[in-house]
């Protein structure tokens, strides 16, 4: 039991808010060596997770081709093609694409969205000015980072309660092995997936109420933002 005192390096670095690659790091190091590992081990361990896991690095080529496409107007062109949608508020069009990242999660499509691949670029700069359209007006930096977070969010809370709905995804293969082999079950993947559906379309219903009810609260933080500066309502706002 003394190398779960790596679990302990974890928690004690994420509440000193120490950098978490370090912490990482150090509690992989403190649980090999508790583990009775020489150092060479240790490191040999290392480079064998980090060869099992190579899909973790590809950020490093995504991230420069997403700034190559934003420096050449694809946030811009994102706000235009929804400037075009007339009725489409930032909650309805936060919903839609909550509902899309859920059913392509369902059929095992992660990777096609994601915050690097879709929500910085694409997602919350559609919402951002959708949400401007409707409101009337430029929004302040502290509901823009609001519309950005609810974009975020409807990318996660999608994917997360989509992909269980999918029976090759790890987290369902990883449950039905691990409650088989330790309680001597006989569980299969598609039990847990039919289960996981009623939860997925509960959560689409409880975060797309709370999406849609992010226009008003907009409208209403925006008249409440003029009225602090006297300055004219936008329009579409309510007093």
């Amino acid at each position: 039991m003394i190398v779960l005192l790596g679990v302990v390096v974890v928690i004690l670095g994420f509440v000193t808010r120490r950098n978490p690659v370090l912490v990482v790091g150090v509690a992989g190091i403190v649980t090999g060596l508790l583990g009775k590992m020489n150092p060479l081990e240790v490191l040999a361990a290392f480079g064998r997770s980090f060869a099992d896991s190579r899909s973790v690095t590809v950020y490093a080529i995504v991230l420069p081709v997403i700034g190559l496409l934003e420096r050449y107007g694809l946030r811009e062109q994102a706000r235009h093609l929804i400037g075009r949608l007339g009725k489409l508020s930032a909650g309805r069009f936060l919903t839609v694409y909550l509902l899309v990242r859920q059913v392509t999660a369902a059929f095992g499509l992660n990777s096609i969205g994601g915050p690097a691949q879709t929500v910085r670029p694409l997602v919350a700069p559609m919402a951002e000015a959708a949400a401007e359209r409707s409101t009337g007006a430029k929004l302040p930096d502290k509901l823009r980072e609001k519309v950005r977070s609810y974009s975020a969010s409807a990318d996660t809370v999608g994917v997360f309660f989509g992909e269980d709905c999918f029976i090759a995804i790890g987290s369902i293969l990883l449950i039905t092995g691990f409650v088989n082999s330790t309680y001597h079950q006989d569980i299969e993947p598609t039990q847990l997936a039919l289960w996981a559906i009623p939860l997925a379309v509960c959560a689409f219903l409880i975060h797309g109420a709370r999406l849609l009810l992010m226009d008003k609260q907009l409208e209403r933080e925006m008249a409440q933002a003029a009225a602090e500066h006297d300055l004219p309502l936008p329009e579409g706002a309510e007093k």
